[in-house]
């Protein structure tokens, strides 16, 4: 073969190749409302909150509060303790694991103590930022992310971009104007970022590894696989060629939960479904050491999206929808789940046994015995109570079950925090 005719062959193979990449484009979250102003004000509302919050805790409750304490308390979110925080301390996708590592292919030298290193740009802060580190536009510096085999898979990547903080900032540096994605080496898309002070949720197909029929403790052993995100375009700074990403983060499925319409018992025995609960309802709850019921209020919630559920049927012909670490208390007082492992790895949980069929269930009033277990794949909203004020139990579908409150390791990984 002569040369023209191989050299016009290997451009046709990289126009298909191109062809093969996807491109897309963002829905906006707007971040306008960052300010230094902003982070006084939330400093002062939360030191206010601290005072009441003690009083509460002391046995105050919350209709003896004044009105201006009510509506002190009401304004701010309990779970974010920075103003800067894109998460507060609630479960989310994170809870499962996330990304391991961070590397960058540049990074511009730290000015004074501040830094722009890589791990900035997913240490799901809006104020800290990756700055890539070479001359120019940094056109093709990149951020290369590993993850574990048993990290949850993901179905949303949220971009930050630019440097948010303040307007000023984001004008003065260069922000990007279309970032390539790759999967373990492999080009998989290219975003289109829109040109404003914003999170840009882009959706994806599922993405990672989740094979089924590999332990969960196995699965940490194995290889990380990549994901990287290199800069094609910019748009130029006022003042600075720098380019800046804030944060690059991930939404997805896997975690944990129960199906919508799981019926929850109140605290005066009435039933609520799990999807209209509200922070400070009261549940019904059990004391383990006391093995009596008693009132806990509720302090977290959350509601990640999954599809590795499982129905457990019940000799009574009722069924409860949950993920498959979700933890059940047994009529002896120990706890199951269908993945003991990830269960006890993941959340505030020393002893748990394998659910299987036969196993005999905790309920409201009388045991229950399990007849059936099933999968259920279906990608679906899930919800779950993540912690109350007192212990670590409700009952849902009539079944004692356990909250999800995450082991400190969990929440300092996901705050990147190092104890």
């Amino acid at each position: 073969m002569n040369k023209p005719l191989t050299y016009i062959f290997l451009i046709a193979a990289q126009i298909l190749i191109a062809q093969d990449v996807k491109t897309l484009t963002p829905t906006i979250e707007n971040l306008d409302h960052l300010s230094v102003a902003g982070e006084k004000e939330f400093n002062r509302n939360l030191k206010a909150c601290e005072a009441i919050w003690e009083k509460m805790e002391n046995g105050v409750d919350y209709t003896d509060l004044t009105a201006v304490e009510k509506k002190t308390i009401d304004n701010v979110d309990e779970t974010m303790v920075n103003y800067w925080d894109i998460e507060g301390q609630g479960c989310s996708w994170y809870c499962g694991g996330g990304p391991a590592t961070q590397t960058a292919s540049s990074t511009l030298d730290s000015q004074g103590a501040i830094d722009y290193k890589a791990d900035n740009i997913h240490d799901l802060n809006y104020k800290n930022v990756w700055v890539e580190g070479v001359a120019g536009y940094g056109v093709g510096e990149y951020i290369t992310y590993g993850f574990p085999q048993s990290s949850p898979r993901i179905t949303e990547i949220i971009v930050v971009n630019g440097h948010v903080k303040s307007e000023k900032a984001w004008r003065n540096n260069s922000r990007v104007k279309k970032l390539k994605m790759y999967i373990k080496g492999q080009p998989y898309a290219i975003l289109n970022l829109t040109d404003q002070r914003a999170a840009q949720h882009f959706k994806v197909d599922t993405i990672g590894f989740l094979d089924r029929d590999i332990d969960y403790v196995a699965a940490k052993k194995l290889p990380q696989w990549e994901m990287k995100f290199e800069i094609l375009e910019v748009y130029p700074g006022e003042k600075y060629e720098d380019t800046v990403i804030s944060e690059i983060y991930f939404d997805g499925i896997d975690v944990h939960c129960f199906a919508k319409g799981t019926m929850i018992t109140m605290a005066d025995h009435t039933q609520k479904p799990i999807e209209l609960l509200a922070l400070g309802d009261k549940v019904l709850s059990y004391n383990q050491q006391t093995q009596q019921q008693l009132t806990a209020s509720i302090k977290e919630l959350a509601n990640p999206i999954h599809d590795n559920l499982i129905t457990i049927s019940l000799e009574d012909g009722t069924s409860i929808t949950c993920t498959t670490d979700h933890p059940l208390m047994s009529v002896t007082r120990t706890w199951l789940s269908y993945d003991p492992q990830k269960t006890k790895a993941d959340y505030t949980y020393n002893s748990v046994n394998k659910l299987q069929v036969g196993a005999v269930l905790l309920g409201v009033d009388r045991a229950l015995t399990i007849t059936a277990i099933t999968a259920n794949d279906k990608t679906q909203p899930t919800y779950t109570i993540v912690r109350l004020d007192k212990g670590n139990t409700f009952y849902a579908n009539g079944i004692l079950v356990g909250t999800e409150e995450l082991r400190e390791q969990k929440v300092c990984e996901k705050h990147q925090i190092t104890k």
